[in-house]
């Protein structure tokens, strides 16, 4: 029997659009958080709620994949953690906000 009749069978499972709500943690000295994740229908409400209440949102499906994993209440990964700081980096300066996370660099040359 040929190969292609074999694999005729198999069925793709389509991955719903997921979202993931992300605390910053700033305010209380601690990693971001995740404070909310799902699929589907879930997700559509995690982002609806973010618009009605003024919340930004920033689509970034491959992350988003890789957090809705994450169990709610638990810190961001470390294998996250960058790309994460990346989209709150967005929010703050899209908010007109000074980012908490931002690192100074020094200017001052101790050269003689």
């Amino acid at each position: 029997m040929p190969n292609d009749l074999n694999n005729s069978n198999k069925t793709k499972k389509i991955k719903r659009p997921a979202a993931v709500a992300i605390e910053d943690g700033h305010k209380k000295d601690k990693s971001p958080v995740i404070t909310a994740a799902g699929r589907g229908k879930i997700a559509e409400q995690i982002v609806q709620l973010a618009f009605d209440h003024d919340i930004r949102v920033r689509q970034d499906s491959a992350l988003a994949e890789m957090l809705v994993e994450i169990d709610v209440d638990s810190p961001i990964p470390s294998e996250a953690f960058m790309a994460v700081a990346e989209v709150l980096s967005y929010v703050y300066k899209a908010d007109g906000k000074p980012n908490p996370f931002a690192i100074e660099e020094n200017d001052d040359n101790d050269e003689e």
